[in-house]
């Protein structure tokens, strides 16, 4: 059986890097004068607020919806968030990165 004490630390990490991603994500929204930040903590509206932070069509929404693709097209997404901050498009790759990909949107996000 499990021990409750792993299950409250896996929830505790779990909640704890929903809000570093939604808090980043709302303050790359707000740097980039994107309406409707506070999307970044509602789970469907997020994606809808990385494209619109990316200057980029509803469609690639639905890009994200199918396996394999949605790499891609996150790959291709947070690219553009970068390129809108005035970083290299190249950040975008770091989304397959295990340890990069935790560390971006922190960075886009508070960085100057």
């Amino acid at each position: 059986m499990i021990d409750e004490t792993l299950i409250l630390i896996f929830i505790v990490a779990a909640l704890g890097l929903y809000a570093y991603y939604s808090y980043s994500l709302q303050r790359i929204a707000n740097r980039t004068n994107t309406e409707n930040a506070w999307m970044a903590w509602i789970p469907i509206l997020n994606v809808v607020l990385m494209c619109r932070t990316a200057r980029k069509s509803l469609w690639y929404f639905l890009g994200m919806l199918i396996p394999y693709v949605n790499i891609l097209v996150l790959m291709y997404i947070w690219g553009e968030i970068a390129g809108v901050l005035g970083r290299s498009k190249w950040f975008g790759v770091l989304t397959i990165v295990p340890v990069a990909n935790l560390i971006l949107p922190g960075y886009l996000a508070f960085s100057e």
